[in-house]
């Protein structure tokens, strides 16, 4: 349909504008030239790319106003169960930051989701929260190497990060921690922390962005 109707209005166009004037005919036979040219490379395109020619980019859905306060995340829908990437992002959440604020929480998000952006680590979110695991001191998330078994005893917190996993996969700002993709506890100073460049501290983690 896309093909039919460009080459239909671009020979329209070189007829219109020839029709007073028949010693132009070689403007005719170079309008067909072109026409022809850009329908052999169109019919060469996918579907798929021809779509994303004419279709407007649409808005993350889901999202909506974000305050970080507890009152804006009770109100949004329990998730119950998800895709693996949910999976993986809740319990991450859960394990590495239930006790946090909703801020703190959204933070901690926003440096898996930034890792999965960086060519540096893994392109996937259970990559990048697996991404060590079973090396000794390899693995980038202590909860998965620390030798205690990852239940969820604590519901309430479960269908709160849950919340968050949702809503930050669906593709929320990513404006607290600057591009953050490493942290710590405010009790630990690890060595890396002293090259990085420091650019939040929300809660009990400080965040920070590699300069290189």
């Amino acid at each position: 349909m896309i093909r039919a109707f460009r080459a239909a209005a671009l020979i329209g166009l070189a007829i219109a504008s020839t029709i007073s004037a028949p010693a132009h005919a070689d403007a005719i036979r170079k309008a067909e030239t072109l026409v022809s040219l850009e329908t052999k490379a169109l019919a060469r395109a996918r579907n798929g790319h021809l779509e994303k020619l004419v279709t407007p980019v649409a808005a993350a859905q889901g999202t909506g106003d974000i305050t970080y306060s507890n009152a804006w995340l009770s109100r949004q829908p329990i998730i119950s169960t998800g895709g693996a990437e949910w999976q993986c992002l809740s319990e991450a959440l859960y394990f590495e930051a239930r006790g946090e604020s909703v801020q703190g929480l959204f933070a901690v998000a926003e440096v898996i989701l930034n890792r999965v952006s960086s060519p540096r680590f893994p392109g996937s979110v259970c990559g990048v929260v697996k991404q060590g695991t079973g090396k000794k001191y390899g693995c980038q998330f202590t909860y998965t190497c620390d030798g205690h078994p990852e239940r969820i005893n604590e519901p309430a917190a479960w269908d709160r990060v849950g919340k968050v996993a949702q809503v930050m996969l669906n593709g929320a700002p990513r404006s607290l921690t600057q591009g953050a993709t490493y942290y710590h506890t405010n009790a630990v100073r690890p060595k890396w922390s002293r090259s990085f460049m420091k650019t939040a501290n929300i809660g009990q983690h400080i965040f920070y962005r590699n300069p290189r």
